[in-house]
Parts: C-alpha cells; sequence; structure tokens
C-alpha cells in the first residue's frame, strides 16, 4: 500500500522550511533528514491554524535552532570540538576569575581585538549624537558577539558555532564591568595614557547623565555577574549539544541496520 504524501509547510522536528514540494517517500527534511512521510499527512485546516499561533511556531523555530543536531556526526569533529569547548571553558572560567575592581581584564589577550571594536564603536555612533558616541564604544563591542552569535544559529544553522559566538558576548561583558566600575574612583589607565578623571572615560559621563555615578561599582558589579552568567550558559550549551551528538554517534549503527 502506498503512503499517502506529507503537506508539512515546516518540518516537524526542527522547523526548516521549504521543503520538498513531493513529500513521499524517501523526501526528508534537508536540515535535520527527517523521513516526512512516516509522519502522514497533515489537515490542510491544522496547518493553517498552526501558522495563526505564530508566537508558538516562533518558540519551536528557536527551540529547533538551539537544539539542531547535523544528521550524520563525524567522531574526528566531534572529538576536536570537544578538547575547543574544553579550552574555552578553562578560558571561560578564568577571565571569570580576574578582579574587575582593578581592571585586570585589561592585561587579557582578548581585551586588544574588543578594544578595537570598541573604538570602532566611537565613530559608526558619531551620526546619532554625543550620547549614542560615547555609548557607541560598549555597544558595538557588544553588538559584534552577538550578532556572531546570531549568525552561526541562523544562517549556518550551527549551535556550537553560536555557543563560543555567545561565550565572546560574555567575555565582552566581563571586559566592560572593569570600565564601569572604575568610573567612581578612577583609576584605570586609558589610550591617552591618563586616568578618567582628566577626561575622556565614557562611563564617568554616561554614568552622569543618567544620574547614576555614585552607583557605578555596584553597576560594574552586575555587568561582571551578567558576564560570568553568560560564559557558563555558553560552556553548557556548547556542552550539551556535544554530549547529544556523541549519544547520536553512538547510535548510528543501529540506524543504518
Amino acid at each position: 500500500m502506498s503512503v499517502p504524501a506529507a503537506s508539512f509547510s515546516h518540518c516537524p522536528k526542527c522547523g526548516h522550511s521549504p521543503l520538498p514540494a513531493d513529500q513521499s517517500l524517501p523526501a526528508a527534511c534537508p536540515a535535520c533528514g527527517l523521513v516526512l512521510a512516516k509522519f502522514g499527512a497533515v489537515p490542510a485546516r491544522v496547518t493553517r491554524e498552526a501558522d495563526i499561533e505564530e508566537g508558538g511556531r516562533l518558540r519551536d523555530r528557536l527551540a529547533a535552532l538551539v537544539t539542531h543536531a547535523p544528521a550524520k556526526v563525524d567522531s574526528t569533529g566531534l572529538g576536536l570540538r570537544v578538547a575547543l569547548l574544553a579550552l574555552f571553558a578553562v578560558w571561560g572560567v578564568r577571565l571569570i576569575f580576574l578582579d574587575h575592581r582593578t581592571g585586570e581584564m585589561g592585561s587579557s589577550f582578548l581585551h586588544g581585538p574588543l578594544l578595537v571594536f570598541h573604538e570602532a564603536g566611537h565613530v559608526l555612533f558619531m551620526l546619532f549624537g554625543e550620547f549614542l558616541t560615547i555609548a557607541g564604544g560598549t555597544l558595538m563591542q557588544l553588538i559584534v558577539p552577538a550578532v556572531l552569535c546570531g549568525a552561526l544559529l541562523v544562517k549556518n544553522r550551527d549551535p556550537f558555532g553560536g555557543a563560543i559566538g555567545l561565550w565572546l558576548l560574555g567575555v565582552s561583558l566581563l571586559d566592560v564591568a572593569p570600565y564601569a566600575y572604575d568610573a567612581l574612583h578612577p583609576q584605570l589607565t586609558l589610550l591617552g595614557g591618563h586616568t578618567g578623571e582628566e577626561g575622556g572615560h565614557d562611563w564617568i559621563y554616561l554614568l552622569s547623565k543618567l544620574g547614576l555615578l555614585q552607583r557605578s561599582q555596584g553597576i560594574g558589579w552586575l555587568i561582571h555577574k551578567l558576564g560570568a552568567a553568560v560564559v557558563l550558559l555558553s560552556i553548557y550549551w556548547a556542552g550539551w549539544l556535544l554530549w547529544q551528538q556523541r549519544k547520536q554517534l553512538s547510535e548510528e549503527p543501529a540506524i543504518e541496520e
């Protein structure tokens, strides 16, 4: 007996779209490899109702993006990613324990590249007035890793890469924290070779404008804790993904049979 053709508009497993027009056997989702006909036909009415409930669909798509695993797992590639994650985990924990009160983050390797994005942000935000010009440095060094995370996750369908992008966002927050903390009693040496008391300190300007200068140390502490949480979340996310891929690798012989 022939299997009736399905009529999925989106993959019922990962939410990928578009799907093949002919969904009879052996048609499969190009993203996750799900054999569509095995799920049977979906009534048009149900599909339309699901399209109306866009909020739930978007949530499902996000979950599918965050947990997506490749159709086939290569043991060598998996091993390299495990090693890479171990490196980022150790590096991230070390950066978390740098003292934000004394600006130890400024001596880290990543401070230099982040500083380039920071200074570029001042230039790019010049069109939006003085406040955003000053805030643009911090904004840019947070926007760049956030965009990297989103691009790897959505465009490349690579949640492991997205987790590394999220890790970099967390590290960037760790890099911002000492600068904010320093605003009340400036001690950090700026690019011009002087401290913020002589001018040119972004966070003195920003927090003074917002009436929050006296709370700068608490704000710096909060940014540091947020950065630490993001770094740890990224490590957990990447580790969970690799664990799922490891289980998939061990199950592949049984599936092929």
